[in-house]
C-alpha cells in the first residue's frame, strides 16, 4: 500500500492515552482521506526536531520559511482514528521542484501483497514548521523526567539506576 498526500489539508503529531501509556501518531488529512501512522515517542521527538533543523537550514539558504513559534493547531486528532501501520523507518527530504518537505513513513510489517506500506506527505514550509512545533510540545507534555537519570517519573516514583534502586521521593 502506498498513500501519497501531495497537498495535505492537515498533518499533525498527536497522542492517545494517558501519560506513560500514550500512543504517538502522525495523522494526515487531504480531502476525504484520513490516515494515521503510529510512532515511538523517540521517533516523534527526533522527527519534530529534525524537521525544525531542516527548515532552519533552508531559511539560511534563502528559502521563505516561517520562524519558530508556538503551533496554532493544537486541536485533537480527527475522527475516525484508524491506524494504518506502525512506522519502522522514516525518510525526510526537501523537494526543490515543488518547494515542499517530503516525509516518508515506512511500515514495520509487510501488507497482504508482501510489501511494506508507505505514506508520503509533502508539506509546505508553513505546515512543516507547525508540525515540528506541535511534535516538540506533544512529546514534552508527558511525564516529567527524573533529575538524576532523566528517565520518566511515574506518579508513584521510579526505581532510579543512579540512586542504586532507591525508590523514595526525590524532593521534600
Amino acid at each position: 500500500m502506498m498513500l501519497e498526500f501531495d497537498h495535505p489539508d492537515r498533518c499533525v503529531a498527536g497522542t492517545i492515552g494517558a501519560p506513560g501509556e500514550r500512543l504517538f501518531l502522525i495523522q494526515v488529512a487531504q480531502g476525504n482521506r484520513l490516515v494515521a501512522v503510529a510512532l515511538e515517542k523517540e521517533q516523534t521527538m527526533l522527527l519534530g526536531a529534525r524537521v525544525g533543523e531542516v527548515l532552519d537550514q533552508l531559511a539560511e539558504l534563502g528559502h521563505e520559511v516561517p520562524p519558530r513559534q508556538s503551533p496554532a493547531d493544537m486541536g485533537p486528532l480527527d475522527a475516525p482514528l484508524e491506524i494504518a501501520f506502525r512506522a519502522a523507518a522514516i525518510g525526510l527530504a526537501w523537494d526543490h521542484e515543488r518547494g515542499r518537505l517530503l516525509l516518508e513513513l515506512f511500515s514495520q510489517e509487510p501488507d497482504e501483497e508482501g510489501e511494506n506500506s508507505l505514506v508520503q506527505i509533502r508539506m509546505t514550509p508553513v505546515m512543516a514548521r507547525e508540525f515540528s512545533s506541535r511534535a516538540e510540545l506533544i512529546v514534552a507534555s508527558g511525564r516529567p523526567q527524573c533529575p538524576a537519570c532523566a528517565q520518566p517519573l511515574n506518579p508513584e516514583g521510579h526505581i532510579c539506576p543512579r540512586a542504586n534502586g532507591y525508590r523514595g521521593p526525590l524532593f521534600r
